[in-house]
């Protein structure tokens, strides 16, 4: 299934008087343009996931969003803001001459493929809502009772911590620990590429858009909702979630919910990145979706 290989091209895209690198496998008129997670994270988890879908008549493009990887890091914290992450990407499409795209977004890119395909549904062929949300609030619930799950104790040692704001206290991190495995890649050795990405994390981006952790929300997303403006999509949608995802098959449902026509695919054995613990079940919905929405 999934390899690395090399992209077939490199760009350089300038986004607000920075320069953004950008991607691509592949060539033709079917674009598969990826969103990676974080925000902060480099995209190549995702982009080494999808690259070798050129084998199938795709081109597939990802980028670096400003602020990590090979992209440029300025440290204003007004640009980390959802909005112009909307014009980032489309400026990206504009800029390489993609056309109408089927757009994929994996969690944090998830929320800003959405924000996209309300500001900009003409440019979309598809869109691929992977691992993610459309209602944070809801999403917040829903961490909670994931933590719950480790127990009142823990719960209650996890809450004085963020109360006191030791977050980096070795019992507060053995918790996070203990989730990450559980609900974001329950893999026993996690992929190279999802550790090269983690290793370059950008906490810039991440902490004023989302909080400290995957499982506390105290950034300027926290009150993100769209789930009203999904319900007046019209282009194909294509849900997909892991059976323990962090962003729950709850938060899933909820988008179907509010975007019938959506396709809706659970993953059993997969937590937050089924391209990489089910590919031999991820790959195959993600093609037959492709396949019957080219043109």
């Amino acid at each position: 299934m999934w390899r690395e290989i090399a992209p077939d091209q490199q760009y350089n895209v300038q986004v607000d008087g920075h320069n953004l690198v950008v991607y691509s496998f592949g060539e033709g008129d079917e674009v598969l343009l990826c969103l990676n997670g974080g925000p902060g994270l480099p995209c190549d988890y995702l982009r080494d996931a999808h690259g070798w879908l050129k084998a199938h008549n795709l081109r597939v493009v990802a980028f670096d969003q400003l602020g990590t990887g090979a992209s440029a890091r300025p440290t204003d914290v007004s640009l980390w803001e959802i909005g112009r992450y909307v014009e980032e990407v489309e400026t990206v499409r504009q800029a390489l001459g993609l056309g109408r795209v089927h757009l994929l977004g994996h969690s944090w890119g998830g929320w800003l493929g959405i924000e996209y395909a309300i500001h900009y549904p003409g440019a979309l062929k598809s869109l691929i809502l992977e691992n993610t949300v459309g209602d944070i609030p809801h999403l917040s619930l829903e961490l909670e009772r994931l933590r719950g799950a480790l127990g009142s104790e823990t719960v209650a040692m996890m809450q004085r911590h963020e109360a006191m704001g030791t977050l980096d206290h070795p019992q507060y991190q053995a918790a996070i620990t203990l989730l990450n495995y559980r609900h974001v890649c329950r893999l026993d050795e996690w992929p190279e590429p999802v550790k090269r990405s983690l290793g370059d994390w950008n906490m810039g981006p991440y902490e004023t858009m989302q909080g400290p952790n995957e499982f506390l929300y105290t950034g300027n997303l926290k009150d993100w909702n769209r789930i009203a403006e999904m319900a007046d999509f019209k282009m194909p949608i294509l849900i997909t979630t892991g059976q323990h995802d962090e962003l729950t098959p709850a938060c899933a449902h909820r988008m179907k919910l509010a975007a019938k026509h959506a396709q809706l695919h659970v993953f059993p054995n997969s937590s937050h990145m089924p391209f990489y613990e089910e590919p031999h079940a991820y790959f195959p919905v993600l093609l037959d979706f492709l396949a019957r929405h080219r043109g």
